[in-house]
């Protein structure tokens, strides 16, 4: 998302960066709609990403990403990559919901606030960042946490065997057959516990996952900008040098900046977001590898539990360390970055044709 427009007129002096667009500015029913169905593509081209990391965290052995992607597609072919994304969709499109209406909510209400106090600018804007981000990660988890668990089973058990061949990858028996009969076993076997099962944990990933996400792409997208102003203006000398006027001062009506084009914007919104995807993998990586864990891994047919959280860390360590916690790393980083990157331009994109007056956008 670009930055707010409070947090943007430092760098006007040199940029002139479109203003944010804020919840009081969109119409709702065109933005979950349109939502909707954008989000949904974006979920299908990333979903096989998804599933290599769940199948490297599950994994009793250290198996490379390129390895456990040809075993998966040797085995299970291409259906294997899109293991459990019925289950994860129908739960990702109420979960999205949650996630954009809390967050552009709590981002204007604090920002406004934060502003009101007399915190400056940036600082206002860095603070409503990072609170809509944790309050947006909470409100999703009471979805997703059950989808989670549901599809990420789903994901770890693969194909099971209906030849006789069984992937080497499969840590868990091939006992659910769809979405739906998992939630029907996971529900008789462990009650709703069983469906958030590694909802502290989750939240402790997610909440502040997302925390770190925001701050770190405002810092990232102020980097770039300040990065691209340099450019640009050294550009504008040398035309000015060689007698070139350039369009993009004229149409400023002469106020000594530059106004980017769309693209350009784009651009900057796409490298910041990818920038901090690889950040925040790198940083939560071990809560996640224990959060999958704990949601994947069951009981034995002697009726004991689960490992609990502190089991789940011993058994890890055992098997290779603590860098067995970072298993999965390669497809997380790039899973998160492509994630960030595609979700942050289709949502900037979702919201200017979800704008109530189109006409803000031109002026």
């Amino acid at each position: 998302m670009s930055l707010s427009a409070a947090e943007e007129e430092q760098t006007a002096q040199e940029i002139h960066i479109p203003a944010d667009i804020d919840w009081q500015m969109l119409d709702k029913s065109k933005f979950f709609i349109l939502g909707a169905a954008l989000f949904s593509g974006v979920s299908a081209a990333l979903y096989p990403m998804v599933v290599l990391k769940t199948r490297q965290q599950v994994a009793q052995s250290h198996v490379s990403c390129i390895k456990t992607g040809i075993w998966i597609m040797r085995y299970e072919g291409i259906r294997g990559l899109y293991r459990g994304f019925g289950t994860s969709l129908t739960g990702t499109i109420p979960a999205r919901a949650l996630y954009m209406t809390a967050l552009e909510v709590t981002k204007s209400n604090v920002g406004s606030r934060a502003t009101g106090l007399g915190f400056p600018d940036p600082t206002a804007a860095a603070v409503a960042n990072a609170v809509a981000g944790l309050s947006a990660a909470m409100a999703a988890q009471v979805v997703w946490t059950p989808v989670d668990v549901i599809s990420q089973r789903l994901m770890a058990q693969g194909s099971g065997g209906g030849g006789g061949i069984r992937s080497p990858l499969n840590v868990l028996p091939c006992k659910y057959a769809n979405g739906v009969d998992a939630f029907r076993k996971i529900l008789n076997t462990d009650g709703v516990r069983g469906l958030y099962r590694g909802f502290g944990i989750s939240i402790m990933t997610y909440a502040p996952s997302n925390a770190v996400w925001w701050a770190s792409y405002s810092v990232a997208q102020r980097l770039v900008w300040s990065g691209m102003g340099c450019f640009l203006f050294k550009k504008e000398e040398e035309r000015i040098e060689n007698g070139v006027m350039n369009s993009n001062s004229d149409n400023n009506g002469g106020g000594g900046g530059l106004k980017p084009d769309a693209k350009t914007v784009m651009a900057v919104q796409g490298v910041s977001a990818a920038m901090a995807g690889g950040v925040t993998a790198l940083i939560t990586m071990p809560l996640d590898t224990i959060k999958t864990r704990l949601q994947v891994l069951d009981g034995d047919d002697n009726g004991r539990k689960g490992p609990s959280l502190g089991q789940t860390v011993r058994n890890l360590v055992r098997e290779g360390g603590w860098m067995a916690c970072y298993r999965g790393l390669g497809p997380r980083c790039a899973s998160m970055s492509m994630s960030a990157t595609t979700m942050i331009t289709t949502y900037e994109f979702l919201k200017r044709l979800s704008t109530k007056n189109q006409q803000v956008l031109t002026s």
